[in-house]
């Protein structure tokens, strides 16, 4: 990466309304059908990775969602959210920190990614990632998994990200996880453009 990961998001969302970057989504249909389908609870624990600016916290708080925790390595993206929910925003934890040196301090039944993992290139960073994801996933909690999918583009926001298939992020994920179900989305970029996602859904085994 050019830029540390930080300096580069921070000048993105510096730059940009959150509704003018290529994996805007007005209301994020496939994340939302996943999490809420696991058969988790209103008052479960929730964490977002990556999704400062992302419209999914609305959508689970309009669903009655009440512990919703959100963690990005940009500011503005929080300020974006903030001013986007109003009064709303201060139901929802807001945790700025890189993932792959965030410290859980709690656990949570549900760890929701579209953001973050695919501009994980190197295989530490990686490694931390799946850390940080085994110190805050519950036992039997669930993981749902978005990244560039097989057929999605190579770089995005100026940077190199890491396609994945099902079998890749198994490998990446190891045998405490067991996949539910997968799907791909072919998703309108604001400018116009398609982007294919992999979306997953997978359990932790107690």
């Amino acid at each position: 990466m050019d830029k540390p990961r930080k300096e580069h998001w921070d000048s993105v969302y510096e730059n940009k309304d959150a509704t003018e970057v290529s994996w805007y989504q007005p209301i994020p249909t496939v994340s939302l059908r996943l999490i809420v389908s696991s058969g988790v609870s209103p008052t479960d624990p929730i964490i977002d990775i990556g999704g400062g600016a992302s419209t999914l916290v609305d959508g689970l708080l309009d669903r009655g969602f009440r512990d919703v925790s959100v963690l990005d390595v940009a500011a503005g993206a929080f300020d974006q959210s903030r001013a986007r929910l109003g009064a709303r925003a201060q139901a929802v934890r807001w945790i700025e920190s890189d993932v792959t040196a965030f410290e859980p301090q709690r656990r949570y039944r549900v760890w929701h990614d579209r953001a973050a993992l695919h501009f994980l290139t190197g295989e530490k960073d990686r490694d931390r990632y799946v850390d940080a994801l085994n110190q805050a996933l519950e036992p039997d909690g669930f993981l749902v998994l978005a990244t560039f999918g097989p057929d999605g583009p190579s770089r995005c926001s100026g940077l190199e990200i890491r396609r994945y298939n099902v079998r890749m992020m198994a490998e990446l994920l190891g045998s405490a996880f067991e996949l539910q179900t997968h799907e791909l989305e072919s998703h309108a970029t604001p400018s116009g453009g398609s982007q294919q996602f992999l979306y997953t859904r997978w359990k932790r085994r107690g």
